[in-house]
């Protein structure tokens, strides 16, 4: 991702257990999941996952949730994104990146930071566009990241995977 909240958060991070930050990421893409307001496709299934942080390995971790929508028109993904853009800031996000990425396809794609959590959003339109005009699996991809958290002290992070 690009510069975001999940890299600027690391100066002080926030001691946080493993589960509860978990539980933090899921409700993150939940909330978002929501704002896509895609309510027939199919989502893919799996939680949030930890990293270790490469500024210190043994007690610092970041949680990595990526997920997507698929199993319906690619209208529908397309009226989903848009929804989620027009969404998020109006739920306290703001939108640092936004427009064509650098695939062949040249599909949709947005960044976004969470005004109020140490969380980023990279969201991702994978569709059918002039230069792919046939996408045969179309979908919305997204990554949610945090900042690293600080493990309370005891924590063999080694075991978190």
């Amino acid at each position: 991702m690009k510069n975001s909240n999940a890299d600027d958060a690391n100066d002080h991070p926030i001691t946080l257990p493993v589960d509860k930050a978990r539980a933090k990421t899921n409700h993150v893409s939940s909330q978002i999941l929501d704002m896509i307001g895609i309510k027939d496709g199919k989502v893919t299934e799996g939680g949030a996952g930890v990293s270790l942080c490469d500024k210190d390995p043994g007690h610092l971790y970041r949680m990595r949730h990526p997920w997507s929508i698929y199993e319906v028109s690619e209208d529908k993904l397309k009226q989903g994104f848009q929804r989620l853009k027009k969404n998020l800031p109006n739920h306290g996000w703001k939108i640092i990146d936004y427009g064509p990425n650098s695939s062949k396809a040249r599909v949709p794609e947005l960044t976004a930071d969470s005004n109020t959590d140490p969380f980023s959003v990279n969201v991702v339109l994978v569709v059918s566009t002039p230069t792919n005009p046939h996408e045969p699996q179309p979908m919305i991809q997204i990554h949610v990241v945090s900042a690293c958290f600080r493990a309370p002290k005891g924590t063999d992070l080694g075991k978190e995977f």
